[in-house]
């Protein structure tokens, strides 16, 4: 989403507004190095970057949404992090590589 409003602010600026079909390129993209990115804070930054880079955009303004994202990235990273790990278990137990609960491991 960060991406986007860059975008039309850049866009804005320039005179030039962004077309309904430009923006359906970056949530394209958007949403391609979101399935790629990995679980790690800052992750979302990269991409970010990346996008903005590609879209031949000028990186300063990635500074604007460094203030505002450090507690949403928080929450993306736990998304991201919990979703990988449900992945990994519906492909474990799909294999019958989950393996048997030990209740002698089970500290809760």
């Amino acid at each position: 989403i960060g991406v986007i409003f860059l975008a039309q602010f850049y866009a804005g600026v320039g005179g030039d507004p962004l077309t309904l079909g430009q923006q359906g390129l970056i949530v394209m993209m958007a949403l391609m190095a979101s399935v790629g990115a990995a679980g790690i804070p800052s992750a979302g930054l990269v991409m970010m970057l990346t996008i903005l880079s590609a879209l031949h955009l000028p990186l300063e303004g990635a500074a604007l949404l460094l203030a505002v994202d450090r507690p949403l990235d928080m929450l993306r990273t736990v998304v991201n992090v919990w979703s990988d790990s449900c992945g990994a278990a519906v492909v474990a137990r799909s294999e019958g590589e989950d393996g048997p609960l030990d209740p002698a491991l089970d500290v809760v």
